[in-house]
């Protein structure tokens, strides 16, 4: 018998960039809460993000010019490109067709209409082809930083749906969590955060595998070769202690082949009757008839796994509203397929196993109960379905799975829907890339997987020399360091994870993942560190003291900052927090080109230096934001 995956453990995907640490005692989280926005509007206006606010303005002007009424989510408004003149862009190509007009016709009507009739928010306007770029008033820019610059969180606007259940980390009981597991475990955790802060009511949970072939291999392993081992008595991790025997098995599983087939026996044959095989094979049907010697056994081996996983969920930052397991669910779809069978969703073979027929979909036959009434993977997770449903009446459920689950996870909405199920609709499969090593792909039997613990604790001596070396931690106690490298460590491997389009595959290279230059976290958090020392040395003062005209990087820096409710707009619906962490990067960078060409502490007047102060703080404020979402933390100093 194959050995089954766990819903993640398929998924290895590297990721590129590091986060950095932050002190034991000076960590600077943001709370998110809802907050107005700009002075110069009604206080409706004031919590919504500039991009937010054109569209109605933009479809007003249709409206009132030509008799259209478009829906809002029709209109779209970019960052106008560097090479032109403008703040955004109205994109006017779809409606061009429909009004029969010319683009420069078009685009110049409309921008003298917001001119005319929004000129607190509309300076200027210009046309390039299909093209209408606004410049926004200087004003806006400055009135909202006055009001923004100590809490850049966007106002909660919820999204449909609005209650969500995320699926995520989902591991095999007989091995501990490993490279794949970790961008399972962050991509869950941050895209319920992502939810979390648009507004949507969230509920984390993991589906434990903690019964069939693969586990029954670690425990006749460890029967035979343990000699009584324990988490205690070997001083090795619980999962550890498991994950080994795992191996172990795979080994003595090899040895007995070799030896069978030097007898003759063919490898298809020597593979099935190798003692130890069979020996797992028989304390499976023994814990499926309810044998109390194996269930012992079956209890103590997975609390040592599962007191393993729980120092490493507290390690990276992971925490689950309830976690269903597999030996309470894979019965419960049988259910489902007696309604099935009646209504005539399923069919039955003549050697009494029961399918459905999905061709018509583009796919194919696929059993859902075997001809001995046995309940396969498929059949147990229309159970869970139903189940988390009956816990959570979500509107959607979110499984974060890796793409080699693809078919499974179309399989299973698909008869989710014949059996009109009301939740059917609600599935969706957050598909993700496999990671991999540059030496290739992992393998849990052959030893090659990295596991999570052992990474962390590389990644934490890499932070600790890269960080010494820039020779700045000299004031920090024992405890500060400590949490610093740790910091450091996770966070760099979080942002490289993170950072990278979920759908794509990856190879992780642990020595890329923590740089204090380049698209990495450490970079990002470095910033932040450097912006809170600006700060604690300069304080800020609350006043609103017109600056003067606003400098290109001013300004540009500015624009990005207003840009954060939009980018954890997009982010939620896309369901991808790459853009975040693309986002995050964004402004560090722009921050040092603006902290490069202008001083803040030798301002050119004191209005100056009290903007730029709050451009400071409302950077130090996103970046801290942004990670947070990524469940990265950043420091006040390093």
């Amino acid at each position: 018998m194959a050995d089954k995956k766990s819903r993640s453990a398929g998924v290895y995907g590297p990721s590129h960039y590091a986060d950095v640490a932050s002190s034991a005692a000076k960590i600077f989280l943001i709370n998110m809460i809802s907050a107005p926005v700009f002075l110069i509007f009604a206080s409706k206006l004031l919590r919504m993000s500039i991009v937010d606010t054109l569209r109605p303005i933009v479809a007003d002007a249709l409206k009132e010019l030509y008799q259209r009424d478009p829906a809002l989510s029709s209109i779209a408004i970019n960052t106008t490109k560097p090479e032109f003149e403008g703040d955004y862009t109205v994109v006017l190509f779809s409606f061009i067709k429909e009004l029969k007009k010319k683009p420069e016709d078009l685009g110049a009507e409309i921008g003298q209409y917001l001119v005319d009739h929004h000129p607190a928010l509309i300076r200027s306007f210009n046309v390039i082809k299909g093209f209408l770029n606004l410049s926004i008033v200087e004003n806006f820019w400055i009135s909202f930083l006055n009001k923004q610059y100590k809490d850049p969180s966007p106002a909660r606007e919820e999204l449909q749906p609005s209650k969500v259940m995320v699926e995520y980390s989902s591991p095999n009981t007989n091995k501990p969590l490993h490279l794949g597991h970790l961008r399972n475990n962050f991509l869950g955790w941050s895209i319920a955060e992502i939810l979390k802060a648009t507004g949507s009511e969230i509920r984390k949970c993991c589906i434990s595998n903690d019964r069939g072939i693969h586990i029954s291999k670690s425990m006749v392993a460890w029967q035979l070769y343990g000699n009584g081992a324990t988490p205690e008595s070997t001083g090795i991790k619980g999962d550890h202690l498991v994950g080994d025997y795992y191996v172990l098995f795979g080994v003595k599983h090899k040895e007995q082949m070799a030896e069978l087939m030097e007898k003759g026996m063919s490898k298809e044959d020597a593979e099935k009757n190798a003692p130890v095989m069979k020996a797992a094979q028989q304390m499976l049907v023994d814990w499926e008839n309810g044998d109390p010697e194996v269930i012992a056994l079956w209890e103590k081996m997975n609390n040592w796994v599962y007191a393993g996983f729980d120092q490493t969920y507290k390690r990276i930052g992971t925490d689950f509203d309830k976690i269903y397991y597999e030996s309470d669910t894979y019965i419960l779809g049988k259910q489902f397929v007696e309604e099935g069978l009646k209504d005539g969703v399923f069919f039955k073979k003549e050697d009494g196993s029961v399918w459905i027929d999905l061709t018509a979909e583009g796919l194919d036959e696929k059993l859902v109960l075997r001809k001995d009434g046995t309940a396969v993977y498929i059949t147990q997770d229309l159970g869970l379905a139903d189940e988390k449903y009956k816990d959570f009446p979500y509107d959607q459920s979110i499984y974060v799975i890796a793409d080699e689950q693809n078919y499974h996870m179309k399989v299973l909405q698909l008869i989710l829907q014949k059996l009109n199920k009301p939740y059917a609709g609600g599935i969706y499969h957050m598909s993700y890339g496999m990671v991999e090593l540059p030496s290739g792909r992992m393998k849990t039997r052959e030893g090659t997987v990295v596991d999570a613990d052992d990474l962390l604790d590389e990644l934490v001596k890499v932070a600790a020399a890269k960080t010494e070396e820039l020779g700045k931690v000299k004031d920090f106690s024992g405890a500060e360091l400590k949490e610093l490298y740790d910091t450091i460590a996770l966070g760099a491997l979080k942002f490289f994870l993170l950072r990278v389009d979920p759908k794509k595959r990856m190879v992780f290279n642990p020595e890329e993942s923590i740089d204090f230059q380049g698209f990495t976290g450490p970079f990002i958090q470095y910033t932040h560190a450097r912006i809170k020392s600006i700060l604690r040395n300069e304080p800020l003062t609350e006043g609103v003291a017109d600056p003067g005209q606003l400098e290109p990087l001013e300004k540009e820096l500015i624009i990005l900052l207003e840009q954060f409710h939009t980018q954890v707009q997009q982010a939620a619906g896309e369901h991808n927090p790459s853009l975040l962490a693309i986002y995050a990067f964004s402004v560090a960078k722009l921050f040092n080109s603006f902290y490069t060409a202008h001083s803040v502490r030798n301002a050119e007047t004191p209005e100056k230096k009290g903007l730029r102060l709050k451009i400071c703080s409302l950077t130090a404020a996103t970046i801290a934001a942004s990670m947070a979402l990524l469940g990265i933390r950043v420091p006040e100093r390093m």
